[in-house]
C-alpha cells in the first residue's frame, strides 16, 4: 500500500515505479548506517525500456532568458523532464531499499550530471526540476545539498543522470 509519499507524488502527476536492476556492473543502493547511497539513475520513461530514455546534449543556444521557464519540447524542457524521471527512479530503488517512501527521514545529497557541451552553463535550472520534485513530495526534509555538473558525454547518450543520498529513519 501507498505511503503519505507516494500519494503526494501521486497528486504532482508523478508514480513509483519499480526498481529497475542495473544495466552494468554496481549494485543500484547501499546502505551504510542511517544513509542510502543511491547510484546514478538514467531518465528511463515509466515503462522502464531504453527506447523510453530522453537523450541529448544541451549547448549555450539552449540557455534560458534570466527568470524564463522552458519551452514546451525544448531541448532545455526535455532536459527537466529527464531530471524529475532520474528523481522518480532515484525513488523507485529508495522504495526497494527501505520498503516504504515513508521511512526517508531526510534527502541528504544529490549529484546530477548535464549531457553538455562547454559552452552550456546552465546545469543547475535542468537539477532545479528533481529538486523541486522531491522537495515537493517531502517538504522540509527533502531540502538536501547538490552539485550540478556538466558532462560531455552520458552513458547511452542519455541528457542527465543523477545520483543521491538519503537518510532512511
Amino acid at each position: 500500500m501507498a505511503g503519505a509519499i507516494e500519494a503526494k507524488l501521486a497528486e504532482m502527476g508523478f508514480a513509483v515505479p519499480e526498481a529497475k536492476p542495473p544495466l552494468a556492473k554496481y549494485v543500484p543502493f547501499v546502505r551504510s548506517g542511517n544513509l542510502l547511497f543511491v547510484s546514478g539513475q538514467i531518465p528511463l520513461g515509466p515503462d522502464g525500456s531504453l527506447e523510453s530514455l530522453i537523450k541529448g546534449q544541451l549547448t549555450g543556444a539552449d540557455h534560458l532568458a534570466p527568470g524564463a521557464a522552458p519551452a514546451p519540447g525544448s531541448p532545455m524542457a526535455l532536459a527537466c523532464e529527464a531530471a524529475e524521471r532520474c528523481a522518480v527512479n532515484l525513488l523507485a530503488q529508495v522504495k526497494a531499499a527501505a520498503g516504504d517512501l515513508d521511512r526517508v527521514a531526510r534527502v541528504v545529497k544529490l549529484t546530477g550530471f548535464v549531457n553538455c557541451d562547454g559552452t552550456f552553463q546552465q546545469q543547475h535550472l535542468v537539477l532545479n526540476a528533481a529538486s523541486n520534485l522531491l522537495g515537493g513530495a517531502f517538504g522540509d526534509k527533502g531540502a538536501h545539498s547538490r552539485s550540478a555538473v556538466g558532462s560531455s558525454s552520458l552513458p547511452m547518450g542519455v541528457i542527465v543522470e543523477i545520483e543521491g543520498i538519503f537518510e532512511i529513519g
